[in-house]
């Protein structure tokens, strides 16, 4: 059983690297998200944001430091931190000989709960993405839209405390999105941590507590969109403080 301590950050990256070869892709990273923040990661590509989530979400380790989860370290309590993750990824992945229903009981067996608990959770999200005209259908048959929308639903099934979603928008229509970023908002105000990776500046400045960019492994800034503007000294919108703050760091990085 996995014990959580409300007083415990939710994600501590604690001076993380990751090295392939001789190429660093996350350089001596530290983050903190609390609990009930709505995080936003950001960064241009190759900036090492895919190596961080999948480091987030313990898929890969990193060469130095530690990630925690909840207080549990992910490389030597993984069990116990994985219990308390859910993961949306860029392209959504289905059983596809499976319904949607059983695709759903299938997590609900995954992550231990009880045959009542999962049938209760079922109608939930059934009734929170819209699921009710296809849950019983193949998942071979679902569109694009459809799949995000059951992907998003299995990753609430178990109530994670961390919700990791990275470019969640892709191919919905504007109604889906909509329902998205309420649903993400309403996570982060029920106490749950949300790290959200996506190059939808629009959505994350609309939905962002706290915004971090990353560039050539690194952490550049971190903070509110207003503290950002500080920094950047950028009183204009995020993609004008992003790409001020990404361009002006390889400016500097081109002089040595």
């Amino acid at each position: 059983m996995t014990i959580i301590d409300n007083a415990v950050p939710a994600i501590e990256i604690i001076d993380v690297c990751k090295q392939y070869g001789d190429k660093l892709a996350v350089d001596h990273m530290d983050l903190v998200v609390k609990r009930g923040e709505l995080f936003a990661f950001l960064g241009p590509n190759g900036a090492g944001k895919t190596t961080t989530i999948k480091m987030l979400c313990g898929l890969l380790f990193p060469s130095s430091g530690s990630i925690k989860i909840c207080g549990y370290d992910l490389k030597t309590q993984g069990d116990q931190a994985r219990r308390l993750i859910s993961y949306v990824p860029d392209l959504p992945f289905l059983y596809e000989k499976l319904t949607g229903r059983e695709f759903l009981e299938f997590i609900g067996d995954v992550y231990g709960m009880q045959r009542d608990l999962i049938a209760q959770k079922i109608i939930e999200v059934n009734k929170l993405f819209g699921l009710e005209d296809f849950i019983d259908d193949l998942t071979e048959r679902y569109s694009h839209g459809m799949r995000q929308r059951m992907v998003f639903a299995s990753a609430l099934l178990h109530e994670p405390e961390v919700l990791v979603v990275d470019e969640p928008t892709v191919g919905l229509d504007p109604k889906s999105v909509r329902k998205l970023k309420d649903v993400l908002r309403n996570q982060a105000d029920q106490g749950k941590a949300i790290f959200l990776s996506s190059h939808s500046l629009d959505i994350v400045e609309e939905v962002a507590d706290r915004i971090g960019i990353i560039f050539q492994g690194r952490l550049v800034a971190c903070g509110s969109l207003e503290s950002l503007r500080d920094q950047s000294e950028t009183g204009g919108s995020l993609e004008e403080v992003f790409l001020k703050m990404t361009h002006e760091k390889l400016e500097q990085d081109e002089k040595f």
